[in-house]
């Protein structure tokens, strides 16, 4: 979960507009269609990213191929499906194996249809170059000719540099979309907890480039902050959409739990954790929405746009509400909340996050913790990733001193290690942490 003694990854701002705009477009990000999945092989040549080392006099690394291969966990994704774990998982689906499994291979592989496949792609390579650029097919050539970066993403490039873009590819594995979705009844056979945060995931990737000039010029810079801001955006929209579309939102008799905070049900019977929440929206023995990201948003906003705080708090107690009755309330509440959600992506891709923001934020967030928000593993889960995120953009900025630095690192120690293990989850310790993290900020 750390990321605070990552290198940090900056990507580029865009327009406000053409953010929301693009977002809106999703999932026809490119102006033509993506084209066929060429493999590994096509981009790991020694003369084009498969360098050993990085390649002086040049303005890429060319030793992409090899950073991946030996470093990025996404390179080992398809073998994760042979283990007994995944064995274990598609034996309870009733699936067959688990590395033949379109179920598994969707997110474990690059998986495109038959027809979208060039002769020398392996699905063994896991999640290889095109899993997250696109399909190279249409693009390959032109990529390698070196005319202006928008040109190949007119031809089908995934725009990876950009943070909704980025958002919405991260989290069609890690959540899920029209295509492919973690469900319950996944998690159910053995499959682990989903849990994402877009900086703190991109952080935790071996970048396969430097942010040098050059860098800045072709693509420019966004800074941490904003990029977790964003990624919070498009995931409680992401989340809003599911849970607003009758077609996903249920499974069979059931709602698709996967919608809904784990451990409002997965807790001890002799547990006396429960409480209620400051809003008050919590009942107990009800399943409730996972609302991390809700909450994430609620001090944002609080901070940028307090008003649009008042909105956004208002219609998740609503969604809560809304979920006591039925399914189909439920459904309404969330349109209504995704409307909402789409609204923030240029609120914050317009927003300044300098250091009085920042600072700002992290007080929101211990308080929220404070009132009775974190109440819910995955709401603490997602307050320590952001936490992490804007102090490390505080060092970023330079807007602290060496010695509240080091005084945030060390309560940033205990907030982490109160979120270790969510089966052992306990909101008083988190909270201690919280108040250890405004001592450091000085109040």
């Amino acid at each position: 979960m750390k990321n605070r003694m990552l290198a940090k990854t900056c990507l580029p701002p865009m327009p406000a507009i053409l953010l929301f705009l693009m977002w809106l477009a999703m999932p026809a990000l490119a102006m033509e269609p993506e084209g066929p999945h060429l493999g590994v092989a096509s981009c790991a040549g020694s003369t084009c990213h498969g360098a050993t080392s990085p390649v002086a006099g040049v303005n890429v690394q060319l030793n992409e191929y090899v950073t991946w291969v030996r470093q990025d966990r996404h390179a080992k994704a398809y073998e994760a499906l042979l283990s007994e774990q995944s064995k274990r998982i598609a034996h309870n689906l009733g699936i067959g194996e688990a590395h033949t499994a379109k179920i598994c291979l969707d997110c474990h592989a690059d998986n495109p249809a038959a027809a979208m496949r060039g002769p020398i792609l392996q699905i063994s390579e896991g999640i290889g170059c095109e899993g997250c650029h696109g399909g190279a097919q249409n693009w390959l050539s032109s990529h390698t000719a070196g005319p202006p970066r928008a040109d190949n993403v007119a031809r089908g490039m995934t725009a990876t540099e950009d943070p909704v873009a980025r958002a919405t590819l991260c989290l069609s594995c890690h959540f899920g979309n029209q295509d492919k979705f973690v469900t319950h009844r996944m998690m159910g056979a053995g499959h682990p907890r989903m849990s994402f945060e877009l900086n703190t995931f991109t952080q935790l990737q071996p970048a396969h480039f430097v942010v040098d000039e050059d860098y800045q010029k072709r693509k420019g810079v966004i800074p941490d902050a904003k990029l977790w801001a964003i990624g919070q955006a498009v995931t409680a929209h992401e989340h809003m959409t599911v849970l607003a579309d009758s077609k996903r939102n249920r499974d069979g008799l059931f709602p698709e739990f996967v919608l809904f905070d784990c451990h409002s049900c997965h807790t001890p019977m002799s547990s006396k954790n429960w409480m209620p929440r400051n809003n008050g929206v919590r009942i107990p023995g009800m399943p409730h929405v996972n609302d991390s990201s809700l909450v994430m948003l609620q001090v944002l906003t609080n901070v940028l746009d307090p008003a649009l705080g008042k909105a956004i708090a208002a219609k998740t107690q609503a969604l809560h509400g809304e979920g006591s009755k039925g399914m189909a309330q439920l459904s309404t509440a969330a349109g209504d909340l995704r409307e909402l959600t789409a609204r923030m992506v240029t609120k914050f891709a317009g927003s300044p996050f300098d250091g009085k923001v920042i600072k700002a934020m992290i007080r929101g967030l211990v308080q929220a913790g404070l009132d009775g928000a974190y109440s819910d593993y995955s709401n603490a889960e997602q307050a320590a990733m952001a936490i992490d995120t804007l102090v490390a953009a505080m060092r970023t900025e330079k807007t602290a001193s060496e010695k509240e630095l080091q005084n945030l690192a060390r309560a940033l120690d205990a907030v982490f290690a109160a979120t270790a293990k969510d089966e052992a989850y306990q909101p008083a310790r988190f909270n201690a942490a919280l108040t250890g993290v405004r001592a450091a900020l000085g109040g």
